[in-house]
């Protein structure tokens, strides 16, 4: 039996509104496919187990928790990502996840804390939250036009640079409130600001880096079809339900 990895990056502290769904739902549809899945919790610390890892997953947090993590991340984590990307490891970066994938981190005081650079984008953090739930219009490839679901909840003011969006706000807030775009991708890391989680409720793109993975690997990236009745569901609640965003001062 094949073995995929799964490697949680600060699964100690980077882990509400759900995320850990993000890494429940990679290993299930690995599992119903056939495939063993191991998933690595990487914490502080030198981590040369990221060589063994097929789809590494950074969630978000509180941010106090993304202060408590955010050397160790520059320090120890950020260098061996960014040689894997461009290896092509599928990565996912969720809120906090998505702002320590950029450039940098403004905080309310102006000071200018440095990411992983392996996203063109730089957060401002913002005294007012955007909260509600979320759909954007996909420009991954291969899911252009599909929709994307879940919540934001975020005072992070995200702008891009030379990088895609990973897609458009239709209902919601997405990276700034202004110009309409929704997260970020570049090869195979996707940053978004959807929670909720967003896999469960997304099954095209939790195939997407799966099959990713799959590639990288040198496997048939070509997945057999699941029932996705329940996931369906789950997404078309979102699509269906009235607008419920709010601006918290």
């Amino acid at each position: 039996m094949k073995t995929l990895v799964v490697g949680w990056l600060y699964a100690d502290y980077l882990n509400v509104y759900g995320d850990r769904g993000n890494v429940i739902a990679l290993t299930r549809r690995l599992e119903w496919r056939g495939f063993d899945v191991r998933v690595m919790r990487i914490g502080k610390g030198a981590a040369p187990e990221l060589d063994e890892v097929d789809l590494a997953f950074i969630g978000g947090g509180q941010d106090l928790e993304q202060e408590r993590i955010h050397d160790d991340f520059v320090a120890t984590k950020a260098e061996p990502l960014r040689r894997l990307v461009e290896q092509d490891l599928a990565v996912l970066g969720v809120c906090a996840g998505f702002q320590l994938l950029g450039k940098a981190y403004v905080t309310p005081s102006g000071r200018e804390l440095p990411g992983g650079g392996i996203l063109d984008a730089v957060t401002h953090s913002h005294g007012v939250r955007f909260v509600g739930d979320a759909i954007w219009e996909s420009a991954l490839p291969g899911l252009q036009g599909e929709s994307l679901v879940g919540f934001e909840n975020h005072g992070g003011r995200t702008y891009l640079g030379d990088v895609q969006p990973l897609g458009r706000v239709v209902k919601g807030f997405g990276n700034n409130g202004e110009d309409g775009t929704a997260g970020a991708w570049r090869r195979n890391v996707i940053g978004t600001y959807l929670h909720g989680a967003l896999l469960p409720r997304n099954p095209a793109l939790t195939d997407w880096l799966i099959a990713r993975a799959l590639e990288r690997r040198g496997l048939d990236p070509e997945l057999a079809p699941l029932d996705d009745a329940v996931e369906r569901a789950a997404h078309g609640y979102v699509l269906r339900a009235p607008a419920r965003q709010h601006i918290l001062r």
